[in-house]
């Protein structure tokens, strides 16, 4: 039996139907590096620009010692017709205030299990593309 090919996408669509797939997925996989071991979970991200991804993370996880000792990390979105996107970055920890106080408006999920978003335990990753 022949295996079926994809139609012909033109690249100049590329970004958008990547976007409508993320937006589709909601919840992608990330992928991190556990001293070798790949490590890949779910993640719920609390802000999308373009591709450049912020998730929210506790310091008590695992991922925080892992993302601290390798930030290069991937993440998968999945949506229902099996389209996928990766994005392959660095995760950096998100340092201005202003946008993480706009991240926490914007997040209920956040402020009923933190509390406040000077939270200790907070901490929000930004994950850029690698170009």
């Amino acid at each position: 039996m022949a295996r079926p090919k994809p139609a012909p996408v033109d690249p100049a669509r590329l970004p958008e139907l990547a976007m409508a797939t993320m937006e589709s997925a909601k919840f992608p996989m990330l992928a991190t590096d556990d001293a070798g071991q790949p490590r890949l979970r779910p993640v719920s991200p609390v802000r999308t620009e373009g591709f450049t991804v912020w998730v929210a993370n506790l310091r008590a996880y695992h991922k925080t010692g892992e993302i601290a000792a390798n930030p290069r990390v991937e993440l998968c979105y999945l949506d229902k017709d099996h389209h996928q996107v990766r994005i392959t970055g660095h995760a950096q920890i998100e340092s201005d205030t202003g946008l993480i106080s706009l991240i926490w408006e914007k997040n209920p999920l956040l402020r009923s299990y933190l509390g406040t978003p000077d939270n200790p335990e907070l901490i929000v990753y930004r994950i850029d593309p690698l170009q």
